[in-house]
């Protein structure tokens, strides 16, 4: 199936699972669809399984964005709760389009969790409660880590494939998505290194696949600079990027992690947090942000490189691929348990970048990598690590073993039923007229609420006053970023600069105050009044980081408000 017909069936608001080859164009697809949506006026939730993967789409995790969290299991009370979250109701409420990419990373049981909560939140029956939901991925890449309980299920099992794959889902099959396997090739333009990647997915990789994988073989000291280097395991991660870091001038900054709580929480946190125990900077060093935070306009997996560090905080300045600057100051991983912290760990969110883990790249596409496949361990590692480049001749094997090669048996017999639904669609949707299917498209963009013919783009709004429309229709500051492609620290100085021109009341501002910030308002304001200033680096300082500029900005501004009352 090409783009345009996967489009075309897209627009008359069918359930879809959107799939085909790496490089087939399911992103840019995808992102068509949702500008086709905004010119319509309507809006779609855009989420992924993964922080990494949503930040591909512009968009949130699954998991954020239904608020279930880390949980692997929804109990009544959960979802009564959740249910009763005013602002899940605001969010989920307002949805009208559901897009789930990297689908092939999310479990079965976490699928039907977000259907749960969008039916009970939506108070509607009909999977995910009427929402139109498009799944988006490839099962042969990477699939869901597994529960500690799932370690006695065989792999390749019929019991572990329906469990652990999303689309062993009863909510997947209620939803009867159409699918569109997108057969064109976008990425890879080297005939060779396509067929051992098709080889791979075909599961007929042979010894004349095997020649070219051979001619790419290296050893480590010629491996060359300047390019990724892909592992199977976090320790091979660790040891390249603690060469590279040593082989920059200068001595390290380095950052301690803190840990407060009972020691089994804080063990727990800790085996949890990809931020080392002991973090080593210097100038120039490739670093990935290890947890997500939109506010501060990264997510876990966001790439960049240490500027410089602050010489009044000590805290690095990384700049990102996209040029935007970060000081990245300390955060707090936390477990709770009825209201009460019960651990916490604070460290810099960040990691050296040099190298990562085969799971980390899913998704992005690179002119070249250095690649270690010996250790291979699941199904669709080596898959996933090879089509990440664009030509054989960006491949730099170290290593392979059998595994390197092989996808998952299930997922063989799966994708054969995927293709044959897709060349259904596609037939069913090729008798339909012209006209036919241009009615159907405007019937549901009417059914949205949307507008059949594209939203007017006649005078240019300036930027704040884009902002102060959405803030006026009682968005939040996460959504009105996700409506304007923006970061939200970006809204928030555009907040800021709205209520010092009195165009929104300051009294407004208490919509921005989590439940967290107004616990700490006093000390915060308290530590105001002491230093007697209104710059927020001394308050930082003196709080030793524990609050984010954003929130001492916010809790600045709400001190004048209660002055002004």
């Amino acid at each position: 199936m090409t783009q345009d017909q996967a489009l075309n069936i897209l627009k008359t608001g069918a359930n879809v699972f959107l799939t085909g080859e790496p490089g087939s164009g399911k992103t840019h697809t995808i992102n068509e669809y949702v500008r086709y949506l905004r010119e319509h006026g309507i809006e779609s939730a855009i989420t992924a399984s993964t922080g990494i993967a949503a930040t591909h789409i512009g968009g949130v995790t699954i998991h954020s964005w239904s608020g279930i969290g880390i949980k692997t299991s929804l109990s009544k009370y959960d979802l009564d709760r959740l249910g009763s979250s005013e602002y899940l109701i605001r969010r989920i409420g307002r949805a009208k389009v559901l897009i789930i990419d990297e689908v092939s990373m999310l479990s079965a049981e976490t699928l039907s969790m977000v259907d749960a909560v969008c039916r009970e939140i939506r108070q509607n029956t009909e999977p995910f409660g009427g929402l139109q939901i498009i799944l988006v991925g490839d099962f042969f890449q990477l699939p869901p880590v597994l529960p500690a309980r799932a370690s006695q299920w065989q792999a390749g099992s019929k019991s572990e494939t329906r469990a652990r794959f999303a689309y062993g889902s009863p909510a997947w099959v209620k939803s009867k998505l159409i699918v569109c396997y997108l057969t064109e090739q976008y990425r890879q333009d080297d005939s060779d290194f396509l067929s051992v990647l098709t080889a791979i997915r075909g599961n007929n990789f042979g010894s004349d696949h095997f020649i070219h994988i051979q001619s790419r073989k290296i050893d480590y000291a010629h491996a060359p600079d300047g390019i990724p280097k892909l592992f199977s395991h976090n320790v091979d991660v660790d040891t390249v990027n603690n060469q590279m870091l040593n082989k920059l001038p200068g001595t390290a900054k380095t950052f301690t992690m803190l840990a407060h709580g009972r020691q089994s929480v804080v063990e727990a946190l800790k085996k949890g947090c990809l931020s080392p125990e002991v973090l080593q900077l210097k100038d120039g060093a490739a670093v990935m942000f290890t947890k997500n935070n939109p506010k501060e306009g990264f997510v876990n997996g966001t790439l960049g490189t240490v500027l410089r560090f602050n010489k009044d905080t000590s805290y690095p300045i990384v700049k990102l691929k996209t040029g935007e600057l970060i000081e990245v100051g300390p955060t707090d991983w936390t477990i709770e348990e009825n209201a009460r912290v019960r651990g916490k760990i604070t460290q810099i969110p960040l990691r050296l970048a040099w190298a990562i883990t085969v799971h980390k790249s899913q998704g992005m596409s690179m002119e070249a990598a250095v690649m270690d496949l010996s250790e291979v361990f699941e199904f669709g590692q080596g898959y996933v690590a090879l089509s990440r480049v664009r030509r054989l001749s960006g491949v730099y094997l170290l290593g392979w073993n059998r595994q390197t090669f092989q996808v998952h048996p299930e997922i063989l017999i799966q994708d054969e039923s995927f293709r044959v639904n897709s060349l259904e669609a596609e037939t069913a949707f090729a008798k339909i007229s012209a006209g036919e299917l241009a009615t159907m498209q405007d019937n549901f963009v009417l059914a949205l609420g949307g507008s059949k013919t594209k939203v007017a783009r006649g005078v240019k709004t300036d930027t704040f006053t884009a902002t102060l429309i959405l803030w006026n229709q009682g968005q939040t500051i996460a959504e009105i970023a996700q409506t304007r492609k923006l970061v939200q620290s970006t809204i928030l100085s555009h907040i800021y600069r709205l209520v010092a021109k009195e165009k929104i009341p300051r009294t407004e501002i208490v919509r921005l105050v989590t439940p967290a910030l107004s616990k700490a308002l006093p000390e915060i304001h308290a530590v105001f009044s002491l230093l007697g200033t209104d710059s927020l680096s001394p308050v930082f300082e003196k709080l030793k980081g524990v609050y984010s500029y954003d929130d001492l900005r916010l809790a600045r501004l709400l001190m004048k408000t209660e002055l002004t009352q």
